[in-house]
């Protein structure tokens, strides 16, 4: 509830990478799965996009969804490209490399507050001492790779995902 008695809105993340076919996908199916095991699935919203327009509208890639369902994840994907409205709905903006961020970055210079904008592996607490961005924290795109790479990605992904849901489940970490 906020001050009013009302139900407070839910905290908003976008994972961003740049076609929104590999990395956010799996990003986004990850954190719902892990927000949901927490107890947070209400009062936590997940969604995913990308950079580049080139697939909107597709699919997440198949070795995408090959690696979520081989892991137990649910998924249900559409390819969106992130715009400067979007930056209005949503609270936390995870990008998944430093391409991404620079993206983010210059589209959240032109306004006068936004949301937060960190790296999705600066919650690896193996990662945290490192300033972002950093080319450390990049999930690196598996694209033109062989599913080892996609493998890679969720177990990076996965790491990162528990040590930002850790954060979020202490007290006024919701809060804005």
């Amino acid at each position: 509830m906020d001050s009013s008695g009302a139900p407070a809105a839910p905290y908003r993340i976008t994972v961003v990478c740049l076609g929104n076919i590999c990395r956010s996908p799996i990003g986004e199916a990850v954190l719902r799965t892990r927000l949901a095991v927490a107890g947070l699935g209400s009062r936590v919203t997940v969604d995913s996009a990308g950079t580049g327009d080139w697939h909107i509208g597709h699919g997440a890639d198949p070795r995408a969804l090959a690696t979520l369902d081989a892991h137990g994840y649910a998924h249900d994907h559409q390819a969106r490209q992130i715009t400067p409205d979007w930056l209005d709905r949503v609270d936390l903006l995870l990008a998944m490399d430093e391409a991404n961020h620079a993206a983010l970055s210059r589209m959240l210079a032109r306004r006068q507050a936004g949301p937060c904008l960190r790296m999705l592996r600066s919650y690896d607490p193996e990662l945290a001492h490192l300033d972002e961005p950093h080319p450390d924290l990049d999930v690196p795109d598996p694209y033109y790779g062989g599913p080892e790479g996609f493998e890679e990605v969720l177990q990076m992904i996965e790491q990162a995902a528990d040590g930002l849901v850790d954060g979020l489940l202490k007290p006024g970490a919701l809060e804005r």
